[in-house]
C-alpha cells in the first residue's frame, strides 16, 4: 500500500492500492455518501478511471464490455442498486463475462432508514441467486482478503464477485 492517504478514511487508499494491484483500471459508479472518499481518490489517481453512471446495470454492462476487451473494472455502488442490475448480472454469468462489485451497504448494523432493510436484508439471497460470490469487509483486517479472493475469483476464475463494505465496517449514515 504505497500511497500516502488521510487517517480519517485510511481503508480508502490501501483498498484502492489493492485494487489497482490487481489490474484495476476502471471504476463505473453511482454516487454514495459512505464510499463517496474512495471514488474520489480513484477519480484522482493517474492510474485509473471512472465512470459516473444515471443506473446501476449501465455499469454491469461496461464491466462486461472491458473484461471482453480484456481491461478490468469494478462496478462502486450503493447495496439498494442491486436490485437495478439483476437482470444484468444474469446475462453477465450466461455470457461468461464476470463483474466485480464493491456495494456499499445499507439496511443493516445501525441503520435509521426503514427504507432501506428490505433490499439490505435481500443483498446476499440476491447475489446467490444470480451466481455472484460475496466478500463481505467488516473490518480493516478483511480488506486485504476479500479484496484479493475477490480479484481472483473474477479475474481468474471467472465467476462474478461482491466485495461488501458492511455499515458496521462503513459506520452507519443517520438517514
Amino acid at each position: 500500500m504505497t500511497n500516502d492517504h488521510s487517517e480519517d478514511h485510511r481503508w480508502t487508499g490501501g483498498f484502492l492500492d489493492l485494487l489497482i494491484e490487481n489490474g484495476v483500471e476502471f471504476f463505473p459508479y453511482v454516487p454514495d455518501e459512505a464510499i463517496w472518499r474512495f471514488l474520489q481518490l480513484a477519480k484522482a489517481d493517474e492510474r485509473t478511471s471512472t465512470v459516473l453512471l444515471t443506473t446501476e446495470e449501465e455499469g454491469v454492462s461496461i464491466c462486461a464490455g472491458l473484461d471482453l476487451v480484456g481491461r478490468r473494472s469494478a462496478l462502486v455502488m450503493q447495496s439498494s442498486g442491486l436490485g437495478n442490475c439483476v437482470n444484468f448480472l444474469s446475462i453477465t454469468q450466461s455470457a461468461r463475462s464476470p463483474v466485480l462489485m464493491i456495494l456499499g451497504m445499507r439496511g443493516e448494523y445501525g441503520e435509521s432508514n426503514p427504507w432501506q432493510y428490505p433490499m439490505g436484508q435481500a443483498v446476499l439471497p440476491v447475489l446467490n441467486a444470480v451466481g455472484v460470490i460475496p466478500y463481505v469487509i467488516s473490518n480493516d483486517d478483511d480488506i486485504p482478503l476479500a479484496t484479493n479472493a475477490a480479484a481472483n475469483a473474477v479475474f481468474k476464475g471467472r465467476r462474478s464477485a461482491a466485495i461488501i463494505l458492511s455499515q458496521k465496517f462503513l459506520g452507519a449514515k443517520n438517514l
